[in-house]
């Protein structure tokens, strides 16, 4: 019996209709969505989990335009700790867990410690956390002499500004502004360290209304994990970092194993999101669901640099995934991420409007200053390095069975490249450029919402000639 053939579609085979809008600017146009059950994002845009990337620099940027960065698991787990921390510290209303220094410690020691965690001042403090003082850059600016003690330079307690541990935002900002301060320590009644608020993170605070943060003022990020022996100590170290997200991070979501994976993250950390996948299918979609994932990637072999469909023969076009998918998760209210495909913000609206609720993207921001890697020079342009997850080099990099034993090596089946990206300056403009586009999307289909986006879509099919047609042609580029 014949094995019946459906026609899949990606997203250069379809065209969102235009209709009616009201909308008078791109402004009026809101992106806000939710990344999984419990994170929201003010952009639907998610950089992706791969190590040329995102680390703590991308994050940083993903979280402060809006989106959120996914770091890679391709690192020990102390270091990737450390990224999340980088991301956590990097702006918050209240730094929970100020850097400090003990008043025996000496001047070496406390350029030392400021130089490594990349801050301008130490908060003094005795064995039980009791605030003493604060040593800040101006203190070190002419001492010459290395080993003299933290407490002969340091502020002392008597002569700082502090507030109450359970002060408002508004008190501190006050407080800030009347002292003209650039730190104030916040304590508990018995003079017990409790936090930091910076006029810094006040400033930015007011400078980025748009992005997304944690219920404490820290600037949200994601962490990837695997499946093999570990990950539940990975995921809780980075728990313990304040991770706002796990990403169960496999190629082939749909698995026995990775289901396993899935419930044993939510019965162990029921506090933190999980997403998993990546699956293609409305099955794949519903056992996910069912194992306790609060959101789900779609896209097999739909990347860039990504060739798991000529490899293994097996895929589903991107397009026709999301739609099924999301179909599929619609009465559980979880959110479908749409991962891989996407080459311009045409195709993250067209994404969006099949019911995706946001894009995970890679090559597009792998060219940008804040990706990993360092910048190369090919005949006078400047690029930077990007490969998949599966390919020899990522595999080799992050030492797996196949890359420690030769012969394991040579069996081992890549379904992924490395390649040159041209650099594209940085993030924050790549991503206004994304977000602009897709407001015009919307704008196009008389949505002023996501929400309105998928009830009022509509697409067509098009020809080879159609395809064509909406590219430029017919003219002679200027040099």
């Amino acid at each position: 019996m014949p094995i019946p053939i459906r026609d899949a579609l990606t997203f250069d085979d379809v065209l969102l209709v235009p209709k009616r809008s009201s909308i008078h600017s791109r402004k009026d146009v809101d992106l806000s969505t939710r990344l999984s059950r419990n994170i929201k994002l003010n952009i639907p845009i998610v950089s992706a989990n791969m190590d040329s990337v995102t680390e703590s620099a991308m994050a940083i940027s993903m979280a402060h335009n809006g989106g959120i960065g996914i770091i890679h698991r391709f690192m020990p787990v102390e270091r990737q700790v450390e990224e999340v921390l980088k991301v956590k510290r990097a702006e918050s209303v209240i730094i929970e867990e100020p850097y400090t220094i003990w008043p025996t410690a000496t001047m070496s020691d406390a350029k030392r410690l400021m130089q490594e965690k990349g801050v301008s001042g130490l908060l003094v403090v005795d064995a039980n956390k009791k605030l003493l003082g604060i040593l800040t850059a101006r203190d070190l600016l002419f001492e010459d002499n290395d080993l003299n003690r933290v407490s002969e330079l340091m502020t002392p307690m008597k002569s700082l500004h502090t507030a109450s541990a359970d002060a408002s935002i508004e008190e501190a900002r006050q407080l800030l502004r009347k002292y003209k301060l650039e730190k104030l320590p916040l304590v508990d009644e018995e003079g017990h360290l409790r936090g930091l608020i910076t006029s810094k993170d006040m400033v930015t605070l007011a400078e980025r209304p748009q992005a997304c943060k944690d219920s404490k003022g820290q600037l949200t990020v994601g962490a990837a994990v695997g499946i093999r022996e570990g990950y539940i100590e990975r995921a809780r170290a980075l728990v313990d970092a304040g991770v706002d997200v796990l990403v169960v991070d496999v190629a082939h979501g749909h698995s026995d194993r990775v289901l396993n994976v899935v419930r044993k993250l939510k019965k162990e950390f029921s506090q933190v999101d999980v997403i998993a996948g990546n699956v293609a299918t409305p099955e794949g979609t519903k056992d996910l669901i069912d194992a306790g994932a609060d959101a789900v990637k779609v896209g097999i072999g739909s990347g860039s640099i990504c060739i798991t469909r000529i490899v293994t023969g097996a895929g589903v076009p991107q397009l026709t995934a999301v739609l099924e998918c999301a179909e599929a998760a619609r009465e559980s209210g979880v959110p479908i991420i749409a991962d891989g495909g996407i080459r311009n913000s045409g195709d993250i609206t067209k994404a969006l409007a099949t019911g995706a609720s946001s894009v995970m993207i890679g090559s597009m921001l792998a060219g940008t200053e804040e990706s990993p890697g360092v910048t190369v020079m090919r005949n006078g342009r400047k690029y930077k390095i990007h490969r998949g997850m599966a390919s020899v080099g990522a595999s080799m990099k992050r030492g797996t069975e196949e890359a420690e034993d030769e012969a394991a090596l040579l069996e081992y089946v890549a379904e992924g490249i490395e390649a040159f990206v041209p650099y594209r300056g940085t993030s924050h403009e790549i991503l206004a450029q994304l977000a602009g586009g897709i407001r015009s999307g919307l704008s196009y289909c008389g949505a002023k919402t996501l929400v309105e986006l998928r009830q009022n879509a509509s697409f067509v099919r098009l020809t080879s000639a159609a395809l064509k047609e909406s590219y430029p042609h017919d003219v002679e580029g200027v040099d």
